[in-house]
Order: C-alpha cells, then structure tokens, then sequence
C-alpha cells in the first residue's frame, strides 16, 4: 500500500478554507471551466463518476444535478472541505458519495468507475504523488473509461509565462507549468490523451485535458 502523502489544504492554508468558494467564483471562470469539463466528458445514464480531489464539492455537486441518473462519488483527504461539501449537497437535496481518502491510495476496487474527474487537484501534488495519483486513477477506471482533468497548464502566450515565473514555484505547480501533466497520464497508461481548452487567468493558463484507458488491455 502507499504511504499516506502530505496535503495541502484549499488555498494553502487552512485558515483560508471558509473563503475558498467566494474567491475561486472571484479569481477564476469556474462555472465556464466547470461546465466545459462536465460536457466534455460525455456522461451516460447509469454510470459510476468519481471526482478526485473534491474539496467542497462543488463540481461533484454540479456532475450529479447535470446527470441525476449516475452514481457520483466525491473523494477528499481534508475532513474540514468534505463537511462543506456534505451541507451543499443536503441543501441541495441531491445524493452524492463523499469519502475521506488519498488520491494516491484510492479506496476503491479495480475498474469500478466510467469517469474520473481532477479539478485544481493535481498541483497540489509532489511529481511522485502525481505519478501515483494518475496510476491509482487508471486502476479504478473501466476499459474505456475516462479521466477528465482541469488543472495549470502550458503557458500558451507571453503574459502568461510571465505570471508562470511567478506562479511556477508556488506549491506544487511547476510540473503543470512545463508541459508534464500529460507526458504524466500517459505514462500510467492513458491513450489517448489531450488538452481540450485552455483558460487565460490572474494566476497563469488553466488548462482542460481529457484522457483515455485503452478499451482493450494488450500489455
């Protein structure tokens, strides 16, 4: 079993967690991001989606009132996020499946999920729990599943690379900043794999990546 990785909570700081939704509306396109990412992944009645990563739960939430005949599981390892989570979800009347865990030790059984969904997870991460998230994530997707990601991306003009000088070194990001996110997914396994869109933002390019488990495994 892996070991536990450390976390970084919402915002870096914990003291911050209680902000992270009215600042994330403020600083970010998050209902265009969101929506884009749901739509891209092309969800069918019936299917399991995970949303790794969920924090409080606001694109778990969105999946299931987009698609209220799938199973939507939300997976997060600060206990604090998943309590706001659960109050959205109860106010909103819908059912979803939060769980506390790690995404590079997920607690769940080997293809047991259609779709998996990162948002502004990843650059949380150390390079090597990057690895081990995206491997974990493979394992509990289907043959022919799919995991959809939005995360900092590839600066694509010249304001963003100057934002990324900055940026690049803050948490975990600078991996995101050069490009490696998808050389990451594809070496757990994904093929094939692709970035869909790009987002301009105060704090660097937001990219959009959709990657894919072979339907038929010939390893």
């Amino acid at each position: 079993m892996k070991k536990r990785s450390r976390y970084i909570p919402a915002f870096h700081f914990r003291w911050l967690t209680p902000w992270y939704d009215p600042m994330m509306r403020r600083l970010y396109p998050e209902s265009a991001l969101k929506a884009a990412l749901i739509a891209q992944a092309h969800i069918q009645s019936g299917q399991n989606v995970l949303d790794v990563g969920c924090g409080t739960g606001t694109l778990t939430l969105l999946i299931k009132q987009t698609h209220p005949n799938v199973a939507v599981y939300g997976l997060d390892v600060d206990s604090e996020v998943l309590d706001i989570a659960r109050r959205k979800a109860e106010q909103a009347g819908q059912t979803i499946f939060l769980q506390q865990g790690t995404a590079t030790c997920l607690p769940y059984p080997d293809g047991h999920f259609d779709r998996v969904f990162a948002s502004l997870m990843l650059h949380h991460l150390t390079r090597e729990d990057k690895r081990h998230a995206l491997a974990e994530t493979f394992r509990v997707l289907k043959p022919g599943g799919e995991l959809h990601v939005a995360d900092f991306g590839e600066p694509g003009d010249p304001s963003m690379w100057l934002i990324s000088l900055v940026v690049r070194w803050v948490e975990e990001v600078h991996d995101n900043v050069l490009g490696l996110l998808p050389v990451f997914m594809a070496e757990s396994g994904f093929k094939p794999v692709g970035e869909t869109a790009s987002y301009r933002t105060v704090s660097g390019a937001l990219a959009l990546y959709r990657a894919c488990k072979p339907a038929v495994d010939r390893t």
